[in-house]
């Protein structure tokens, strides 16, 4: 057992105002997390503690993570879209969502019920990484060029080319975050504020300077 992850379950993932208070959301969910947390070591994982969240690991491979949100608590297989899902519990956070799936949970019951499935699921994991498997992810020319972005690029003289310039994985970044917004004036905002970026060479997760 992880001592970070101790440290989560009592005073939560500290990344707002409200970590190590009794209003932060993971008090809601200790008794889930906590059984969660049992199930993932009974399965022969190394807990871990990744991107301010417990994580379950295979020979230094993400199996899972547990995930806190305001009305759920889930299981999130990195790789669950290679998951056979026999029992169609899995779901896509978000539509641009290539590889990861959760599990979602909204009390001790449920999770109770489900703790034999949610093994098989994590097993199943483990033997995807076993066996090496490989998750196909789009190119970004399966990616639509939102309009606002196609503007711009008439718009602003090498901003086309700057872009294009970009590895292919800062690309469909960025084509994912613009194409977000259901307002062009959103779309926009979002590329506006990019652009500096862009042109520096930047992907969208990249510390600035």
């Amino acid at each position: 057992m992880n001592i970070k992850v101790d440290k989560y379950l009592i005073d939560g993932c500290m990344q707002c105002k409200l970590g190590g208070t009794p209003e932060c959301k993971i008090h809601n969910w200790q008794s889930e997390l906590t059984l969660l947390r049992k199930i993932a070591l009974e399965c022969g994982l190394t807990e871990d503690f990744k991107w301010m969240h417990p994580c379950y690991t295979y020979e230094n491979k993400n199996i899972v993570l547990m995930h806190v949100f305001n009305n759920y608590c889930a299981l999130l297989f990195p790789k669950g879209v290679l998951l056979k899902d026999k029992r169609k519990i899995l779901i896509q956070q978000t539509e641009n969502s290539q590889t990861a799936r959760q599990i979602r949970f909204t009390n001790y019951t449920e999770i109770v019920n489900l703790e034999s499935t949610i093994k098989e699921y994590i097993y199943e994991a483990i033997e995807c990484e076993k066996a090496g498997l490989k998750v196909t992810f789009k190119q970004t020319s399966d990616f639509k060029i939102p309009e606002e972005l196609q503007q711009k690029f008439n718009e602003i003289i090498g901003f086309k080319d700057a872009f294009y310039s970009l590895t292919p994985g800062r690309q469909r970044g960025y084509l994912i975050y613009f194409s977000q917004p259901k307002k062009a004036k959103s779309k926009l905002s979002r590329i506006d504020k990019s652009t500096p970026n862009i042109f520096n060479g930047k992907g969208l997760n990249d510390n600035y300077k």
